[in-house]
């Protein structure tokens, strides 16, 4: 099994996303609003010079969504090929990064 960690810059495709996972029975998805670490500090007056750094990448984007998930090892390709379909590619900039760790324990859940 694995965690399979989404932190989606793109926000403005999550409910495509989502339908996308749905309709491909992939379930059990946990989303969390999230801020990258430029976002708080460009929020802070002692970092000011941080805010105006963060207009020359993107000054709309001021959240993201961190979405985990637990799946099985087989299917974590599909998932990131759905991811990559739905933003237009996870290698475009400020889309988002995906990532999975293993998990070596797990209750609470049939596997």
């Amino acid at each position: 099994m694995k965690l399979l960690v989404i932190i989606l810059n793109k926000t403005e495709c999550l409910e495509e996303l989502l339908e996308a996972f749905t309709q491909n029975n992939i379930s059990g998805a946990t989303i969390i609003d999230s801020k990258g670490m430029l976002q708080e500090l460009s929020d802070h007056d002692d970092f000011r010079f941080v805010g105006s750094l963060r207009s020359l990448f993107n000054p709309d984007h001021k959240e993201n969504k961190t979405i985990l998930m637990v799946t099985k090892e087989e299917r974590v390709k599909e998932i990131s090929d759905l991811v990559n379909y739905v933003t237009g590619g996870l290698d475009k900039p400020d889309t988002g990064i995906l990532f999975t760790l293993p998990i070596d324990h797990l209750e609470g859940m049939s596997h």
